[in-house]
């Protein structure tokens, strides 16, 4: 999405500023920690155009907010956005992506310089296909490709009187990728709005050549509370054209009027975790080399960026988050089971609001409960930090805490942090492997697994392109060695191997001997990592560039630091 969708947007739904929404007498989020609903991914860290070349913005700013994934423009990108000379090059900026822990779509018709884009001729357009294509394939040591968006936005910027009908062009070109490429995921339609009679269209023209995308994908730029309608009526239109469920990606969402507003985006990112979407990127309206608007001369956090901390500190499951209503005060939380800390992330209303927590006994009778706020300071003013409300101390009755959050600005985002009043270890030491970068794997859960989750199917192997490895992203208070324990299974009967790296450096192997059953956990394995203080990226991998391959297969469970 570039600045001239605005007058469509503005006439097709007239909201291109955000009206915030009436201050309600006392509205309630209530936050069910004893009802998880699935493990903490990140998914709506992630943007459209993200990256730039030349590592910016840089690592220090990405590796706090755990970046999820990105839509990057296609190698050899000649897209100008906004009058911007072209840049963030899917494979020259993959290096930064992977050291973050970031997948990356390849947006293809970004070859094209103009917006909307400039048909020529389906010549041009197939060898255009083919030459990125090669590309992405003789980037032999990028891992980090996720999928191919064949085009952006055809509801209106696709030449029907050129080109012929999108969907025959989407069959063309679906064939085009899959004749040289049989393995990266496709990602589409990637309309600019959710209609279902177009999306109808389209599934049914998919479903009958073969031709379904892998991600299904749309944009939400309007506004946040038609998010979980969309979604809804997205998955009764696919099951009633006998389409088994596509993996979600919203890969544009908030206007220009709400992409800086932490309390507006707080309702996007609860809706996109409540819908089970796999990954939201944040809308391309301004500069390269910011995340878009997360930072601001030379690398200094936004309000916004804080908002995205916060979601970034979370561990462990999502829990489940009831609005009123789906206009106003909305949030999203997260239960960490190994350090007993509820972290909440909310906004999107004025006034006194209350936040209801349930189902919190774990922690114990008495808790520590710390509020926060971060503001809308825009994209071009750095806030250090966020600020501090109050920090208090509170008896838990029945499982149950309310907690009165006293006058709130509606751009605001709040963080409500409950933890046991006796403390809780200084830094995070254990990482579940479900919460961490998954790449070619699959996260599954078991009752005997940490956190009810773990990484399984680690079973590719040929190429860096096609291996699977998981990135955890993991933040230590001192340059030291750390003992590393692995908590996995191996049913295989025999030792199995994977390769450990961290933050880019050489290689060694870690051995799993044989357990009992797959999915069966408790078995653990012992090694050695020099890290150094603060942020860390380490990698276990089935196969990777610069390593020849693991041997048998094992599921991962977490990795703790001691």
């Amino acid at each position: 999405m570039r600045k001239p969708l605005l007058a469509m947007i503005t006439a097709a739904a007239t909201l291109a500023t955000f009206a915030p929404p009436a201050a309600a007498a006392g509205a309630t989020l209530t936050v069910n920690v004893a009802q998880p609903f699935r493990p903490v991914t990140h998914v709506a860290t992630g943007g459209l155009y993200g990256l730039a070349e030349n590592g910016r913005p840089a690592d220090s700013t990405l590796l706090p907010i755990k970046v999820n994934s990105l839509t990057q423009p296609a190698p050899g990108v000649g897209q100008r956005p906004n009058g911007q000379p072209p840049g963030g090059d899917s494979l020259l900026v993959a290096p930064q992506a992977t050291r973050v822990g970031a997948g990356e779509f390849i947006r293809m018709s970004d070859i094209y310089p103009d917006f909307p884009y400039r048909w020529v001729s389906w010549n041009d357009w197939l060898a255009k296909v083919n030459t990125m294509v090669n590309a992405r394939l003789s980037a032999s040591t990028v891992t980090n490709v996720i999928g191919w968006e064949l085009w952006n936005e055809p509801d209106w910027t696709w030449n029907t009187a050129a080109a012929g009908s999108f969907n025959d062009g989407w069959v063309r070109t679906f064939q085009a990728v899959r004749a040289l490429d049989a393995t990266t995921p496709i990602v589409g339609p990637s309309t600019a709005t959710y209609n279902r009679s177009w999306m109808q269209s389209f599934l049914t023209r998919a479903r009958d050549t073969g031709t379904l995308p892998d991600i299904i994908c749309w944009h939400e730029l309007v506004n946040p509370d038609r998010i979980a309608a969309d979604l809804a009526d997205y998955r009764n239109l696919e099951s009633s054209l006998g389409i088994s469920p596509r993996r979600v990606s919203i890969n544009e969402y908030a206007a220009t009027s709400e992409v800086d507003v932490p309390g507006r985006i707080a309702s996007y990112v609860a809706k996109f975790e409540r819908g089970g979407v796999e990954s939201a990127h944040r809308a391309f309206w301004y500069e390269y080399g910011t995340m878009n608007g997360l930072v601001v001369n030379n690398n200094q956090p936004t309000g916004t960026w804080w908002l995205y901390k916060w979601y970034g500190d979370m561990a462990g499951t999502m829990v489940t988050t009831t609005p009123a209503t789906q206009t106003g005060l909305d949030g999203f939380a997260a239960y960490d089971g190994t350090r007993k800390i509820v972290n909440v992330v909310f906004g999107n209303e004025a006034g006194t609001n209350t936040v209801n927590l349930t189902g919190i006994g774990a922690l114990g009778s008495s808790v520590r409960v710390t509020l926060l706020s971060t503001p809308s300071s825009g994209r071009f003013t750095a806030v250090t930090a966020p600020t501090t409300i109050s920090t208090t101390t509170r008896t838990v009755s029945g499982g149950q805490l309310s907690v009165s959050v006293p006058n709130m600005a509606v751009t605001s985002a709040y963080q409500l942090i409950v933890e046991p009043a006796s403390g809780v270890p200084a830094y995070q030491q254990r990482y579940e492997a479900e919460n961490a970068s998954v790449f070619r794997a699959q996260r599954l859960s078991a009752s005997s697994a940490s956190g009810g989750g773990y990484v399984g199917r680690i079973d590719n192997s040929g190429t860096p392109r096609t291996d699977s490895y998981v990135d955890f992203v993991v933040n230590v208070p001192a340059a030291r060695a750390y003992t590393m324990t692995i908590g996995y299974a191996n049913a295989t009967g025999a030792t199995a191997t994977q390769g450990l790296a961290y933050n880019g450096g050489a290689w060694s192997t870690v051995s799993y001997p044989p357990t009992p059953a797959w999915g069966q956990f408790g078995a653990t394995i012992g090694t050695t990592v020099t890290l150094a203080a603060g942020y860390n990226v380490i990698r276990l991998a089935k196969g990777s560039p610069y390593f020849a391959g693991g041997t048998g297969y094992a599921e991962l469970d977490y990795i703790q630091l001691t």
